[in-house]
């Protein structure tokens, strides 16, 4: 088959398009035809280097395909039947993966990190992993949807515990985990502040049902928010921005505010001003991806068009240093799909 792979880290230039072996499933594994994987912000940084990935390597998490082949063990699915893959790897037998919250697995990994990802032409993976796509859906939809909307998910509902009423500070509205949490927020009757770094991007945010945008070049985020919510501050904030909004994103906070955080794009080191933290009775909750159980509640919602994914731009996966060119220059809104 045709994959993508690194052999080095570095740059777009080390993506490499070649023949590599078919994988050869185990009797408890379904092989899936890729027909879409689209791109995250973890495919950039696994190229670039991570601890812990073992070259070479394939990227890829989220991904879409058909039913090739079904181990002798695997029963409910049926060649040619359209699924996506969950984009998560957890052990299936410790205790918390029994307790439902796999992404504490010490195992744990996304698909494209830890173990080889979707950039390819075909994938052998466990059966539980896989989830049937609508009609409705096509695969570029399919494959847009996973890892952002089970993050945003898990966020808001698992850890921030959304309440209709609250307000809602979505940084960054063109990324992924941006477009699926406004949706969400939105979904439970909150009202939402969001940011970009321009006009096209908010009144897109606004069209996703944002109520308010903020230009993070042209306004300082907390004070637009204290403008906006008449100088209380908001309930929650999703971050994932890191070192150039986190002080941005705590001021934001009401007293007893949350800020819930799943990634630091513009660096990992921030500062804290321990006074605040309990003088206002914040709390900061750090989230990575969600369970098994809630990628399935909030694809319920997605496939009864309560919540949409967007797609940006597609490519061929021959072409994948294009797409993470295009990625890394930030003008997208929404996903950026390789189709195989």
């Amino acid at each position: 088959m045709k994959a993508v792979r690194i052999h080095q880290f570095g740059g777009p230039d080390v993506l490499t398009y070649e023949d590599v072996p078919d994988p050869q499933p185990r009797k408890d594994q379904v092989l899936v035809r890729v027909k879409a994987c689209s791109l995250n912000h973890l495919d950039l940084w696994v190229r670039k280097g991570l601890p812990g990935v073992k070259l070479p390597h394939i990227l890829g998490s989220d991904i879409a395909g058909e039913i090739a082949e079904i181990g002798e063990y695997v029963s409910g699915f049926t060649p040619g039947q359209r699924v996506l893959v969950a984009p998560m790897h957890f052990c299936r037998h410790c205790v918390k993966c029994l307790a439902g919250v796999q992404n504490q697995c010490r195992e744990f990994t996304v698909l494209g990190n830890g173990v080889d990802g979707g950039n390819c032409e075909l994938i052998a993976v466990p059966a539980a992993s896989l989830i049937p796509i609508p009609d409705s859906f096509d695969f570029n939809q399919a494959a847009s949807v996973p890892l952002v909307f089970v993050t945003a998910w898990h966020m808001l509902v698992g850890l921030a515990a959304v309440r209709p009423g609250q307000t809602v500070l979505v940084l960054g509205a063109s990324s992924g985990v941006g477009i699926a949490a406004i949706q969400i927020a939105k979904l439970f009757h909150c009202r939402v502040l969001t940011t970009a770094g321009d006009e096209t991007k908010l009144e897109k945010g606004r069209a996703l049902g944002a109520d308010h945008g903020i230009n993070h070049y042209k306004q300082k985020i907390s004070e637009e928010v204290r403008k906006i919510t008449n100088q209380e501050g908001v309930d929650i904030v999703v971050e994932h921005v890191g070192a150039a909004t986190w002080d941005e994103s705590v001021r934001s906070l009401k007293n007893g505010g949350k800020l819930v955080t799943c990634g630091a794009t513009t660096g990992p080191t921030v500062a804290l001003d321990l006074r605040h933290l309990f003088a206002r009775q914040l709390r900061l909750l750090g989230s990575y991806m969600g369970t098994m159980a809630e990628l399935h509640e909030v694809l319920g919602h997605v496939f009864a068009g309560r919540l949409k994914p967007v797609v940006d731009r597609v490519f061929p996966l021959s072409e994948v240093r294009s797409a993470h060119e295009y990625m890394e220059k930030g003008q997208m809104f929404g996903k950026v799909v390789l189709a195989p």
